[in-house]
């Protein structure tokens, strides 16, 4: 989809068309899965975290003021709602859990597994990075780090990726 198509789409969710709304939620659905997995390891978690995300986006869209940052602004609101959970989760489950895949994961084992290999601060950077694509200015914004730090954990969760490779 072309960005004035996405613009066209965000523009008519802004005025409550729910058809809008849909089709932009289906546009970003992979990308706001996978930075929720690379935050939450685990599946049932990354799911709340997406609904949340959705609910709070159509809630809120109306504070949105430029379309061109829709993916940015949502992915925000996503990654809060997942730290959201790990506060929840901490006071409530033990972190082993997160290790044990159900067996709905089957198919995102190898994602998890290469996750699970890198420290988990390289993470979430490498996910926005090369999963979906944010420049490095756009995920310093986002993380509210500055822009050597996200360089710098960019470069060294690809060291960590390919000692992983590696080994495997």
């Amino acid at each position: 989809m072309k960005n004035s198509e996405t613009k066209f789409w965000i523009k008519k969710a802004q005025r409550h068309d729910k058809d809008a709304f849909t089709e932009l939620m289906q546009l970003y659905r992979k990308d706001m899965y996978r930075t929720a997995i690379a935050i939450l390891m685990n599946e049932e978690d990354a799911a709340d975290a997406l609904q949340d995300t959705i609910l709070t986006c159509w809630e809120k869209l109306y504070t949105l003021k430029k379309p061109e940052f829709f993916k940015t602004w949502m992915t925000r609101i996503l990654i809060n709602h997942c730290y959201d959970i790990i506060r929840k989760n901490t006071a409530y489950k033990n972190i082993k859990s997160y290790d044990e895949p159900s067996k709905w994961d089957e198919y995102n084992l190898e994602l998890k597994e290469a996750y699970a290999s890198i420290n988990e601060r390289y993470r979430l950077p490498m996910e926005l990075y090369y999963g979906q694509g944010f420049k490095m200015r756009e995920i310093a914004e986002i993380l509210s780090l500055p822009l050597n730090t996200i360089k710098t954990r960019v470069s060294r969760g690809r060291k960590e990726l390919e000692e992983y490779y590696r080994d495997c």
